[in-house]
Formats: C-alpha cells, sequence, structure tokens
C-alpha cells in the first residue's frame, strides 16, 4: 500500500460520504450515485496515477450535470 494512494482514497471517500448524504436528503439522483461511486471505487483501483483523475471526474459530474 502506498501512502498517497491511502490519503487520495480518503479524500475522495470523505468526499463521497457528503454528496451521498446530500443526495439522499435532497432526493437528488446524481448525487447520490455519485457519492456511491467515490466511496467505493478506491477499493477498485490501486494506481494513483488513475484514482485521481477518476475521483476528480466524479467530484466534477454533479457540478455540470443537473438533473
Amino acid at each position: 500500500m502506498n501512502t498517497a494512494w491511502l490519503l487520495w482514497s480518503l479524500l475522495f471517500g470523505c468526499a463521497g460520504l457528503g454528496f451521498f448524504l446530500y443526495g439522499k436528503k435532497q432526493r437528488a439522483i446524481v448525487p447520490l450515485v455519485c457519492g456511491l461511486a467515490l466511496m467505493l471505487f478506491p477499493y477498485a483501483v490501486s494506481n494513483v496515477y488513475f484514482l485521481v483523475p477518476t475521483g476528480i471526474v466524479l467530484i466534477c459530474i454533479p457540478r455540470f450535470l443537473k438533473i
């Protein structure tokens, strides 16, 4: 395990929890799904160079996709 991977996973997991709780409270599907994805995808990705861009894209999706 890499320290950078651990810290980035923690950051994306916390952001995912925030999106998930916001989506659940507001009954908004996009932040809810992005939150789940942000919390779960670090378990499947072991490469930091793939983890960071994917996490940034998942964080940006609710900003640009309003449904």
